[in-house]
């Protein structure tokens, strides 16, 4: 199943999910009236003569008591969540992970997670360690891939080889790629909803208790206190239906997407053993009078269909569960059944220290002024980082490649990322030109930071400007928000500079918008459901490859454009709908993109292959032209096409 079925599958569960949480909150109701009607049966003290007995209005004040304490209850949980993976994150526990960490084993867990997110294309996500988890768990959370978190239990550092962590790694990769997260997220705000009748009921006992017989009536009556207690206790066993429905909608939703995230954690690492001996390493901490094998956090219920395995027991088996039994998952991988292996901590992995130069400026000593040799060790982990991307890629020129010290250690510094974002703008054959003058008068105080680093990266081949952006992201994504708007306002004005926007610019543009800016993150509603509904929007969005490769291909722009148009019969573009090169703005673009990325999943590949046909198959795809596909994939928020990955070449920045 593709990417964008898999979104397509996610967006049917959510309508599952809303008609399964309807019928629950009916049953919810329903109960509520009958155990009322019950309980003003017993206050009166008299054989029940017909529904006239009741106050006037009395079932409709049940019901809107109830239906507001969901209701209300949803609302103010998924307001709690509006940071999305963070807050789930901190919900159970966690605590970030700072990219400049001198920790090993944290260190590993980065470059693994940065690893894998070169490799598919896609925002480096932010990561949490569970501190006081001594079970072998991860999760993924977020609204979409652009800020997703990554959680791992301290029992997965301590008790996981690389590769048996690159597989955990991979496998909640699967969750956020194939848009399970979102659905994860608002699953917590509804099963709290249907919790809330219950608390409200303890509520009620809680005062019962309190009030003793100061509410005693007048000897005919029940006494007040009595009434709470009895009404307390009632929705209290009420309310624990919503645990009972919440474990049949998390069960109804969560199960088979395991078995789809084991397999592509073997497609994306390419090695069955590393999920296969993470999750047999799991089976055997489940033995007696051991119990890492389970998350201790309060919220571990609440969060349970989040996680990798099971986080607490499953309730009647497998009816309620989760997740698949872990010998099925084996079977399924191996294909053959499988033992379980012991999880013994591991030794401790030496702490990692950036390397040092010799000169440093003076109040950004994580800067070096000269870039002496950089130590070994290091250079083979930032080149690991980068290879993987090659390889996903198809970079024959990343091969071999080593970052500077500087450059390396300044991605994983967030303000020292910002310079790196502000060095990858800058034009290297326009050194003193309008954008030095714009740095030296916005950014005084990191011009010489920024001259520094973009000097190193002009070193480097093209091919690893946008890998390095993506290195960089977690620490951007750690600015403070009036710090990333900042950002923005001076990567707006550093591109102003000269009057001019090359296609390196909007492309670093593009993504830095869709990562970082103050909506970035936020669910995107589905509100186009053909690309006919946008045909304006594609015309532009043609238009744009069109110019682009033109140069490049040495092709009019024309016939690019109606490759794009033959490749998408629906909208019956002709050569008059190519948008003159002139009104081809920026603003017009990002309107572009931005309606573009409320289309319906399966809607987006055709648009997506009508791009890359400006592209024949006789073509090779100039490098230009592939990142400019790669800024639109991420503005789409889908990954990149392998098509695209495999068909980077040498070519240079066009000018649009």
């Amino acid at each position: 199943m593709t990417f964008f079925e898999q979104q397509d599958h996610a967006r049917r569960q959510t309508r599952t999910l809303v008609l399964l949480f309807a019928l629950a909150v009916l049953a919810i109701v329903l109960a509520v009236n009958l155990g009322m009607a019950l309980i003003a049966i017993w206050m009166q003290g008299q054989p029940w003569a017909g529904p006239h007995d009741y106050p006037r209005g009395f079932f409709f004040a049940n019901t809107f008591i109830t239906l507001g304490l969901i209701g209300g209850g949803t609302l103010i949980e998924m307001y709690n969540l509006r940071d999305g993976g963070d807050a789930v994150a901190r919900m159970a526990g966690g605590t970030i992970v700072a990219s400049n960490t001198h920790d090993g084993r944290k260190r590993r867990l980065l470059n693994v997670v940065e690893e894998m997110a070169l490799a598919s294309g896609i925002a480096c996500p932010r990561v949490y360690v569970l501190e006081r988890e001594d079970a072998i768990n991860a999760f993924a959370a977020g609204y979409n891939a652009n800020e997703a978190v990554l959680a791992v239990t301290r029992g997965a550092l301590e008790r996981l080889t690389r590769d048996e962590l690159q597989g955990v790694i991979g496998h909640e990769f699967s969750h956020i790629l194939n848009g399970d997260m979102r659905l994860n997220v608002r699953l917590i705000g509804v099963l709290f909803g249907m919790q809330m009748v219950a608390g409200f009921g303890r509520q009620m006992m809680d005062v019962s208790m309190g009030a003793g017989d100061s509410g005693q009536g007048n000897g005919k009556s029940t006494p007040l206190h009595l009434v709470f207690l009895v009404t307390g206790a009632m929705l209290f066993m009420i309310g624990y239906l919503g645990i009972f429905f919440g474990r049949i909608i998390k069960s109804a939703v969560s199960r088979q997407r395991e078995f789809l995230a084991d397999a592509s954690a073997i497609q994306f690492t390419r090695n069955p053993d590393g999920i296969g001996q993470a999750l047999r390493k799991i089976g055997g901490l489940n033995r007696p009078g051991f119990a890492g094998v389970y998350i201790l956090h309060p919220n571990a219920e609440h969060l349970s269909h989040l996680f990798l395995s099971a986080a607490r027991p499953n309730l009647l088996a497998g009816w309620f569960a989760t997740h698949p039994p872990l010998r099925e998952r084996l079977h399924r991988i191996y294909g053959r059944d499988v033992g379980m292996l012991d999880a013994p901590e591991m030794a401790a992995e030496e702490n990692f220290q950036f390397p040092t130069a010799p000169e440093l400026l003076p109040d950004l000593p994580y800067v070096a002024a000269g870039f002496a040799a950089a130590d070994a060790d290091m250079q083979a982990a930032s080149a690991a980082i980068i290879e993987t991307a090659a390889r996903a890629y198809g970079h024959g020129a990343l091969d071999g490649i080593r970052l500077a010290p500087a450059i390396d250690q300044a991605a994983h510094e967030p303000r020292a990322a910002t310079a790196i974002v502000y060095a990858l703008l800058l034009d290297p054959d326009a050194q003193q030109g309008e954008q030095q003058a714009a740095l030296r008068t916005h950014l005084p105080q990191q011009a010489e930071q920024v001259a520094l680093l973009a000097a190193a990266i002009w070193q480097l081949s093209p091919h690893a400007r946008l890998p390095l952006l993506d290195l960089a992201m977690p620490a951007l994504r750690q600015l403070a928000a009036d710090e990333r708007a900042l950002l923005l306002a001076n990567v707006d004005k550093l591109i102003a500079a000269d009057k001019r926007m090359s296609l390196s610019e909007f492309v670093l543009q593009t993504v830095l918008a869709r990562r970082l800016d103050m909506h970035a993150g936020r669910a995107v509603p589905v509100k186009f459901l053909s690309l006919q509904e946008l045909r304006p929007e594609c015309a532009s969005l043609f238009s744009l490859a069109s110019y682009v490769a033109a140069p490049l291909l040495q092709l009019p722009a024309a016939t690019l454009f109606m490759r794009s148009a033959a490749a998408c019969t629906q909208l019956a573009l002709s050569e008059q709908d190519l948008v003159d090169v002139q009104i081809l703005r920026f603003s017009k673009i990002k309107a572009a993109l931005d309606r573009a990325n409320q289309l319906a999943p399966l809607a987006k590949p055709a648009l997506i292959k009508a791009l890359i046909a400006v592209v024949s198959e006789h073509d090779a795809l100039p490098l230009g032209v592939a990142d400019l596909l790669r800024a639109i994939c991420a503005a789409l928020e889908a990954p990149m096409p392998n098509v695209v990955a495999a068909m980077y070449t040498e070519s240079g920045w066009p000018e649009v």
